[in-house]
């Protein structure tokens, strides 16, 4: 019991102390994880919009996939990007595997499904009130996505923090496609695993005191947003 406690008081020691390692690492974390919901935001946002707004042949495969893909298991997701981003992938050449670009690109393609699922449900919601709306206006393709996006924004800022919470967490992928490499490429959930594993409890514990209060933030933003949006 002592030993945990030692490691507890060691832990906040470090958070306050603004241990140069535990920085590195946390500002990493969320300099890869921001740049992937960014990203993710870019594609998803005006995919999922346009899933829910246009009528088009294939539009329940692409919604049916979207879904599916929601739950795609990260390692899996890291075992292609790795492929693609390996030696003899197709992007090989451009030697980005084990880089931070690699991992934004393996959480950017974990994030994307869930960002664009949850816009397509948001929108095509949105649109029994304004389907009517934007055929009487000749709204064109773009007008119509903008102003959907635009009416839903505090609903998805919602599903833009939830795929900020799922990004911040993962492990798998990263691990795979950033090698868990010190000072380059470990990052919060890659480094608790590895600091466990070797024991050093203090360290993994400051870092998993951040990554949880990380999360609740982004909880509690998620519902001041909500809270917002019904305002």
């Amino acid at each position: 019991m002592h030993e945990f406690s030692s490691a507890f008081a060691t832990a906040f020691r470090l958070i306050v102390a603004f241990d140069p390692t535990l920085v590195q690492i946390v500002g990493l974390s969320l300099r890869v994880s921001l740049t992937a919901v960014f990203l993710s935001a870019l594609i998803g946002l005006p995919l999922g919009a346009a899933v829910a707004a246009f009528r088009f042949p294939g539009r329940r495969a692409v919604t049916l996939m979207l879904n599916t893909l929601m739950g795609l298991p990260p390692v899996v997701v890291g075992l292609i990007v790795y492929l693609i981003l390996s030696r003899s992938g197709p992007l090989g050449v451009l030697g980005l595997l084990f880089t931070p670009t690699a991992m934004v690109a393996a959480q950017t393609v974990l994030i994307v499904p869930i960002v664009a699922a949850l816009t397509r449900q948001t929108v095509e919601d949105l649109m029994v009130e304004y389907d009517d709306l934007l055929r009487v206006m000749g709204a064109g393709p773009v007008r119509t996505l903008f102003t959907l996006l635009s009416e839903a924004r505090w609903t998805l800022l919602t599903t833009v923090l939830a795929g900020f919470g799922r990004a911040s967490a993962e492990v798998g992928a990263v691990m795979i496609v950033g090698g868990n490499i010190e000072h380059v490429t470990r990052v919060m959930t890659t480094a608790i695993a590895l600091e466990t594993s070797k024991g050093d409890l203090p360290l993994a514990l400051g870092l998993g005191i951040i990554l949880m209060t990380l999360s609740l933030t982004v909880n509690l933003a998620a519902a001041l947003v909500r809270e917002a949006g019904r305002a």
